[in-house]
């Protein structure tokens, strides 16, 4: 990636922060994250070593324990983590139910 493209990435404040609570919106973050990844270019630890920041709460809780057992792992893996984790009946009930 080059310098210019890589001054134009989004501060980590402007990123879309996770908690895994209350009314979480994970396909949010995975297509606020794809979206940044694909249009900067991103290297897969440009985007997975700010989950330390994104993840907060108990996403945070839930980040670091899987970070302690599987180490670097690339974002198409978290992102089936983090679906795995949350895209669940519950999840896409209270979806229904919104509309």
């Amino acid at each position: 990636m080059g310098q210019a493209l890589l001054k134009e990435v989004p501060k980590l404040k402007e990123w879309l922060y996770f908690s895994g609570e209350g009314e979480y919106h994970h396909m949010e973050l995975i297509r606020g994250i794809d979206m940044i990844k694909e249009y900067f270019e991103l290297q897969k630890r440009l985007v997975t070593e700010r989950f330390n920041t994104l993840f907060t709460r108990s996403g945070y809780r839930w980040y670091i324990k899987l970070r302690q057992t599987h180490e670097n792992q690339s974002w198409t893996w978290w992102k089936s983590q983090i679906v795995n984790k949350w895209d669940n009946d519950a999840w896409r009930f209270e979806v229904e139910t919104a509309f």
